[in-house]
């Protein structure tokens, strides 16, 4: 008798279970592109939208292109070959999927460009994002108060740029908004630039890539810097900003009487959590990546159930062919005084993480 209800329970349990699945694939598959695995940020967010996309009732293809161009095409385009329902992709280049979102819009599949804009394609129908300007902004005004800080006594603060890559339409977004808040302090004197790169075309980092970031703060240190002090370098992201901190380590900043310089950062990853409890990055930018999701998942559901996807801005994120319809998100400045309340606080990261 045991053993026949143990059967029985096994077929319900399996009946229910391929309901499920046969539920999850009647309500649609979604494709998602992530450039990269390199950064703990977009494992973060891959994870995020396949948990909360299945917790809506769609099944997930996950592809990561560890930046290769190519790589990410060839997924998209056997994502729409699959045939998937909609499409979110964040872009290694915004500037190289035209034709295949053409392919897309051909079989009528929805495109939401997730966290980087794609441009010069009217095929984008919703971009969800964080209000990049205003991390700029707020990567800026922290290396302001930190140059106060740190280094009360001087001026003019001596200051080195660093910008995103150049094919990442955020990286504009950054290093402008940052620039609104420098740009008046070097015109009025109390910052300097002694190297006198200023501009993405000579201060964006190709792919993010901290390697590259390390081996231009080389440079400008025995270029620029040999009978003068470093007092800040404005990075946008960690990746960056570990390389660069490297580099200052290596000439002696942070140890005896040369102070570390003030480094900025963006994406809270952890190794750079870390080196701000150290005292070494001065801070970074907190994006909360489940939160994205979760916009993401709710515009993909108003998409395929009849709605109107919830948006805050048809302005800004204009892709060379239309404004993308966009929503978005509020970054938040973390530092040494309020890392815990806004990471742990958050259940973005347990302690035993950070330390």
């Amino acid at each position: 008798m045991k053993r026949i209800t143990s059967i029985f329970a096994s077929l319900a349990l399996g009946a229910a279970l391929f309901t499920g699945a046969a539920q999850a694939q009647e309500k649609g598959l979604i494709g998602i592109a992530m450039p990269t695995k390199s950064s703990a940020r977009w494992i973060s967010d891959g994870n995020s939208m396949v948990e909360q996309f299945k917790a809506a009732g769609y099944e997930t293809d996950l592809q990561y292109a560890e930046d290769d161009i190519p790589n990410q095409l060839a997924q998209i385009e056997n994502m729409i070959t699959k045939g998937v329902n909609v499409l979110v992709i964040a872009a290694i280049d915004g500037t190289t999927l035209s034709n295949a979102l053409e392919n897309a819009a051909a079989s009528d599949i929805k495109v939401i460009a997730y966290d980087r804009l794609i441009r010069d394609s009217e095929h984008v129908d919703y971009y969800a994002t964080f209000d990049n300007f205003q991390v700029g902004v707020q990567q800026a005004t922290s290396l302001v108060n930190g140059l106060k800080e740190r280094f009360p006594d001087q001026k003019p603060w001596n200051v080195e740029l660093f910008g995103g890559s150049p094919d990442d339409n955020n990286a504009y977004f950054f290093y402008d908004g940052a620039m609104s808040v420098l740009q008046p302090m070097i015109d009025s004197g109390e910052i300097a630039i002694p190297s006198g790169q200023m501009g993405m075309d000579k201060v964006g980092t190709l792919r993010w890539d901290g390697a590259v970031a390390q081996s231009r703060m080389d440079n400008l240190l025995s270029g620029f810097y040999t009978d003068k002090e470093v007092n800040g370098v404005l990075s946008p992201y960690d990746g960056l900003s570990i390389g660069i901190l490297s580099s200052l380590k290596g000439v002696g900043y942070g140890s005896g009487d040369l102070k570390m310089p003030i480094v900025t950062g963006q994406d809270a990853e952890i190794p750079s959590v870390k080196s701000i409890l150290a005292g070494e990055q001065y801070s970074t930018i907190f994006k909360d990546t489940r939160e994205l999701a979760r916009v993401t998942v709710g515009m993909v559901d108003a998409l395929l159930q009849g709605g109107e996807p919830e948006i805050n801005d048809t302005k800004t994120y204009d892709n060379g062919v239309k404004v993308v319809p966009s929503y978005l998100l509020k970054p938040v400045l973390v530092d040494k005084s309020n890392w815990e309340e806004v990471l742990i606080g958050s259940g973005y990261y347990t302690k035993d993480q950070i330390q």
